[in-house]
């Protein structure tokens, strides 16, 4: 595996390292293809994030990303972007954000439920309610139709444990039925595997294995020595033979700056 475009940064405020660490990982063990995917800021009013970066931090993101792909660019091919999710509210403004501060690409990480602000319910607490199921799915869907994302980060990372498994079938395979009409990959999560979570789920990448749609991987690396994670590659690789995934490798990017004037006419029509 020579790709990773899923690296977060000290800037998220709940990840560490400088991003050269990363780097230098990475580059050590044969990454080629790297992006930096910091959670994108998310303002509104009354409420700011602080598990993201803050927009006045957005300078220097780019900055510190710039300098090290000049330095390195003889390694890797370095892409700077955003993980972002699909709130209903305040996509718009959201994108508007990261497409004025230079993002390259996005990944789709739903992790709230709906909006951040005010409903805050996270995708990753445990719940037996059908409706926050649908409203997980109706966002993951809305973002892969969207057009800008990448890839979907984690894309069962919401923790349904209500007994309405036929639901939950229903719901994971309109995702996959969705990844692959649009052709934007579902990645296999190393953040949850390296960490034992209840995430990459099995039930999920058999429903995933039967649709056939486009499987990438990612690191989720939080320290720079997630920049590249041998065992977790292991463990990809595994669930890839054992559910016969439709793995692709490297995704293809979405590359937000060459695509921006259709976007602005898209989403912010005068």
């Amino acid at each position: 595996m020579d790709y990773n475009y899923h690296t977060h940064t000290k800037y998220c405020n709940h990840a560490s390292g400088e991003m050269e660490d990363y780097v230098k990982y990475a580059v050590k063990h044969g990454i080629r293809y790297m992006g930096f995917s910091d959670h994108s800021p998310f303002v509104c009013p009354g409420y700011e994030s602080h598990d993201r970066i803050r927009t006045d931090q957005l300078p220097e993101y780019f900055a510190e990303g710039n300098r090290l792909r000049k330095k390195y660019q003889h390694d890797l091919d370095l892409k700077i972007g955003f993980e972002m999710e699909y709130y209903p509210l305040y996509f718009c403004s959201m994108l508007k954000t990261v497409l004025d501060a230079g993002a390259e690409d996005l990944i789709l990480g739903q992790h709230f439920v709906k909006n951040e602000y005010p409903d805050l319910i996270m995708s990753f607490y445990a719940t037996d309610n059908e409706e926050y199921l649908l409203d997980y799915t109706d966002c993951v869907l809305k973002g892969i139709q969207s057009g800008v994302f990448t890839y979907v980060a984690h894309p069962d990372v919401f923790n349904y444990q209500g007994k309405n498994t036929a639901l939950y079938d229903e719901e994971m395979e309109r995702i996959c039925l969705a990844s692959k009409e649009y052709h934007i990959p579902l990645e296999i999560n190393f953040g949850g595997a390296r960490s034992k979570l209840y995430y990459p789920k099995d039930r999920f990448f058999q429903i995933a294995g039967s649709v056939g749609c486009p499987i990438t991987m990612g690191m989720d690396a939080h320290c720079a020595t997630d920049a590249y994670d041998e065992e977790s590659i292991a463990f990809g690789k595994d669930m890839i033979k054992r559910h016969r995934l439709n793995y692709i490798g490297r995704p293809s990017l979405i590359l937000l700056q060459e695509k921006k004037e259709e976007l602005i006419q898209k989403f912010f029509p005068v």
